[in-house]
């Protein structure tokens, strides 16, 4: 099977879609326990309004019965350590919002470690704020043994508060393994300018720098001593340890011109080490060569912490092969799957709201031209569009915006009839706004129909869209027939339409002027034909 998306609770899924030792790495971003909301921002043309903007998610916690069952499920579980590890944490920190947190975070650490296969790592990022914390519950589901790292990035430059304290611009990503047996591939990373002037300080023929190493052998190697006869015609004597190389290799070496012949003849036979060929400098557990993403940076979407591809890349190239089965549980915009794409492994991405998941669903269809995925979780027919408007209005109300090609309002705050909005292109290039109403519940009349029309006259909106659960009556048709027909450059279309949950699922859409997206195309992503993943097997 394919790749997958999947809307809900990521523990949900986990416990029901992802089969025990099927995935081979592991990344997680979760809250950090800010105490923070984060909004993504949203393009508006409205002039009143130059962006609009919704939680995108929130990061406080409250102890009440979702931590209570987590706790119980820990207790119900077989890992003694971590047992004795959150009780031990409840008892100093009560029933508090950092405890409410570490519960929901060690029971799907519980989660995770199952999904993993033998030879599978786990990549946790936060930040100090609970990384202490988080590092004693990682000790406690994978064993203290399986620590491998503690990777320090630096993600921003100095910030203000540096007058107060020391200025905090670092993240930490914990690096855990199922086992021994652990996927490592090593990682290079550029050298520096510096580095290269010191080192690097010849320069061929060709124009090609280089440095020399040392071809003898650090050790005693009997079978290593002999007479060479290089190409210069001269004969050099090897080292009392022995050359590093063979007869055979050094006689290739000369003829491919890789051999540095000494000035002096008494002088050493060394071996030209070409900077262009040279694979950089191994990577360290200090990142600082992997800038966070600027406000102008080409591929940031608007997503409040959205990462870097660079650092996902590195991740995924070090602990993972292609065709490999990648899974981020809290995938938010999707770098991580982006990542894994286009370096040809198979990838799982969960999301608890329609927001993130419309999001990845555009960036991974925009960056890859013909790629196939399933998205699980959201309406595939009218008859879970009405589970999910009974069940959850809210996220009912994000859905059907984006459906229509618009994008939803925050849930805070008088709402005034107002779910979302729409950007299109009336004529010669000029971006307007428009407004939606969603009703999600089966009791509907031609007041709020006229209610929208009032936000519609008093905020200037040419156009708006009433988007219902249930059939208009013939007073809400008339009231939407009441407002004009609206001239533009693509043709003329009804100000205020009525639009039924069942009209979309059977691929209706409203008669509008071109929609422009509010959120920043993804560009294309260029990959390797090397990287793309064979046939495999099932992902669950």
């Amino acid at each position: 099977m394919g790749n997958r998306l999947y809307y809900g609770d990521n523990l949900d899924v986990l416990r029901e879609h992802v089969r025990d030792e099927s995935i081979d790495l592991v990344y997680l971003d979760p809250p950090f326990n800010s105490n923070t909301g984060y909004n993504l921002v949203f393009a508006s043309a409205q002039a009143a309004r130059a962006e609009a903007s919704i939680e995108a998610f929130g990061d406080t916690w409250t102890w009440g019965d979702a931590s209570k069952n987590a706790l119980i499920d820990i207790d119900g579980g077989t890992n003694r350590p971590l047992q004795v590890m959150m009780r031990a944490m409840h008892d100093a920190l009560g029933d508090s919002p950092l405890m409410a947190y570490l519960a929901m975070m060690a029971v799907r650490l519980v989660e995770l470690h199952r999904v993993l296969r033998d030879t599978g790592s786990l990549y946790l990022h936060c930040d100090p704020t609970a990384s202490h914390y988080l590092k004693l519950v990682l000790d406690a589901v994978f064993g203290a043994e399986s620590y491998r790292s503690e990777i320090i990035w630096k993600r921003t430059s100095a910030h203000a508060n540096s007058k107060r304290n020391f200025a905090g611009v670092h993240d930490v990503i914990f690096v855990y393994s199922k086992s021994a047996r652990f996927t490592h591939n090593e990682i290079f990373t550029p050298y520096s300018d510096q580095y290269i002037a010191e080192h690097f300080v010849h320069v061929d023929d060709d124009g090609r720098r280089f440095r020399r190493s040392d071809l003898r052998n650090p050790g005693v190697r009997p079978n290593l001593r002999y007479d060479f006869v290089a190409s210069n015609g001269v004969t050099y004597k090897p080292h009392p340890n022995g050359w590093a190389v063979s007869r055979e290799v050094m006689e290739q070496l000369d003829r491919e011109g890789r051999l540095f012949f000494p000035k002096k003849k008494d002088a050493r036979l060394r071996k030209k080490i070409y900077l262009d060929e040279s694979p950089g400098v191994p990577a360290t557990d200090m990142w600082d060569d992997l800038p966070p993403l600027h406000a102008s940076a080409a591929e940031r979407l608007g997503y409040p912490t959205q990462k870097p591809r660079t650092l996902l890349e590195r991740i995924i190239a070090a602990s993972s092969n292609p065709g490999d089965v990648v899974l981020d549980p809290f995938c938010g915009c999707g770098t991580a799957v982006d990542a894994a794409q286009k370096l040809g492994r198979r990838w799982i991405g969960i999301d608890v709201t329609h927001i993130a998941i419309g999001m990845i669903e555009n960036r991974m269809r925009e960056g890859y031209d013909g790629i196939a995925f399933e998205t699980i979780g959201v309406p595939k027919d009218l008859a879970s569009a009405e589970r999910l408007a009974a069940d959850d209005p809210h996220q009912f109300q994000q859905w059907v915006s984006w459906q229509v090609g618009g994008y939803p309002r925050d849930k805070k705050g008088g709402d005034k009839g107002v779910d979302g909005w729409f950007n299109y292109l009336p004529a010669g290039g000029r971006i307007e706004t428009g407004v939606i109403s969603v009703k999600a519940g089966d009791i509907v009349n031609p007041t709020m129909v006229r209610d929208l029309g009032r936000v519609m006259e008093r905020d200037k909106y040419r156009f708006g869209l009433f988007i219902m659960k249930s059939m208009p009556t013939r007073g809400m048709r008339e009231e939407a027939a009441s407002h004009p027909t609206i001239e533009t450059e693509f043709g003329r279309f009804p100000a205020l339409q009525i639009v039924t949950l069942a009209e979309l699922m059977h691929g209706h859409r409203p008669k509008l002027p071109p929609l422009i997206s509010p959120v920043k195309k993804a560009a294309r992503v260029e990959t390797r034909k090397s990287h793309q993943p064979g046939a495999q097997g099932s992902l669950l």
